[in-house]
């Protein structure tokens, strides 16, 4: 009993990992708190209804969370294949022979002698086949190896939902950052439109130049150019939201527009530690530590006697009806002890290669905590320097919007070159685009900081 609760190889104790003391951030951040984030639901945070409805439909049908799901049924069962090797394999046979000899055969044999030709038995047996005695905890090893992959794949499976989720967020909140880009273009075209029908006017009774005609048109011209891209973009996005969630390309419904979108106007980061147990690539990464931290275990008992156990209980009988009688029980108890003797350096190999797989996972599990960090801190400065961006942008926006407005007033009235109105208009256009985009990237940097901080999968 002493000798079956050995176990060779090194008990798994998780690596001491130091963790700052706060995130990175364009500003001190204050004292952290325990509350952060991630600690909301995905709908508390995604408050679109149309794109809810999108997250459900992805979680319910997205490929490779599909394909996720599958791994973590197939390392549960590994693990009940691994698992059973530690319990003996009983089974059960049964065989009934019927035989008929010949008197005049090769050696003739007389009536008297043979008052029967036939001759039937049967047995039945209760078999224990290799039942290995795990005094030095190789079984056991590879049972803790299997129930830690298996805790991986299902840690993977948090993880690939995280990103599905993201995913989502991301390309329908591109989708409607376009749909606002392709309204912002509509609506420059119509203008631009309503000058060039001002400048032909103005041409005609001789109060334009061919010159200024010349540039209207190419204004609706680069405005008209421009429609076309943008909805080339806005079907491809939606072909890509359709494939996350695992339909044929088709037409995504829409819901709040773009400008309306509101994610959380609190960001907490919340502990640096807390991080190492909520993020699901930080726990799959520990646990791919475990199993391999295990298999040095198995490598290691390698080195000593092997110990098993197979037999055989049952019953012989030439009538079938007594086949479980006193005189005709059978059994059978072959103990075994194997030791290796020389491998040539076999055993100890398969030693390090366990070692270096479990370095490797330590490198592993360090390198996806620091990257895990580095997420955070960068989609925290992405959400400070962005917002300052999207602020100065509406300034120069709403500059831009008056200057149009007083260029035009201008060329009208004879009083400046339609030149000036020209690059007011093209200035106007582009700022607008541009605080779209930086509108994207204010919201996007929230959906980065949520994922980074491992929400979304609870």
């Amino acid at each position: 009993m002493v000798l079956a609760g050995c176990a060779v190889g090194p008990n798994y104790q998780r690596p001491q990992v130091k963790t700052p003391e706060n995130f990175r951030a364009p500003e001190a951040l204050p004292a952290p708190q325990a509350a952060s984030l991630a600690d909301l639901k995905w709908w508390e945070v995604f408050r679109d209804e149309r794109l809810q409805d999108l997250i459900r439909a992805a979680l319910a049908a997205n490929y490779d969370l599909r394909d996720a799901v599958t791994r973590v049924e197939g390392a549960r069962a590994s693990l009940g294949v691994t698992r059973s090797n530690q319990l003996p394999q009983v089974g059960a046979t049964g065989e009934t022979n019927f035989t008929r000899l010949s008197r005049e055969g090769a050696t003739p044999l007389p009536a008297t002698f043979l008052p029967s030709q036939n001759r039937n038995w049967g047995e039945a047996m209760l078999n224990f086949l290799s039942f290995e005695v795990d005094i030095w905890g190789r079984l056991r090893r590879a049972t803790e190896a299997a129930r830690a992959n298996l805790l991986s794949a299902e840690d993977y499976r948090k993880a690939v939902v995280v990103t599905l989720v993201s995913d989502v967020a991301t390309a329908y909140l591109h989708l409607r950052e376009l749909d606002y880009e392709l309204e912002i273009s509509k609506a420059t075209l119509a203008s631009r439109q309503d000058s060039l029908k001002l400048t032909t006017e103005l041409q005609t009774g001789g109060l334009a130049t061919l010159l200024d005609l010349r540039q209207s048109e190419q204004l609706v011209e680069t405005a008209e150019q421009t429609i076309p891209v943008i909805q080339e973009q806005i079907e491809q996005t939606e072909n890509q939201i359709t494939l996350l969630l695992g339909q044929s390309p088709g037409e995504i419904v829409r819901g709040q527009d773009f400008m309306k979108q509101e994610l959380p106007p609190e960001v907490p980061a919340g502990l640096p530690s807390a991080l190492l147990e909520r993020r699901p690539d930080i726990l799959a990464a520990e646990q791919d530590l475990v199993a391999a931290n295990a298999n040095i275990g198995v490598a290691k008992a390698a080195y000593f006697p092997q110990i098993s156990l197979s037999g055989f209980l049952g019953g012989q009988s030439t009538e079938l009806l007594n086949l479980f009688g006193p005189s005709r029980d059978v059994w059978n108890f072959v103990p075994q002890i194997s030791q290796p003797v020389f491998t040539a350096g076999r055993l100890k190999s398969n030693v390090k290669i366990a070692q270096a797989g479990r370095d490797h996972a330590l490198i592993q599990y360090e390198k996806t905590i620091q990257t895990a960090f580095t997420e955070v801190s960068d989609a925290l400065i992405a959400h400070r320097r962005v917002r300052e961006s999207r602020l100065k942008q509406e300034a120069l926006v709403r500059t831009l919007q008056d200057r149009t407005r007083l260029a035009y007033l201008r060329y009208r009235g004879g009083v400046d070159t339609y030149l000036n109105a020209l690059d007011a208009d093209r200035d106007l256009f582009q700022a607008q685009l541009g605080l779209a985009d930086i509108r994207l990237n204010e919201l996007l940097s929230v959906v980065q900081l949520y994922k980074a901080l491992g929400g979304g999968w609870s």
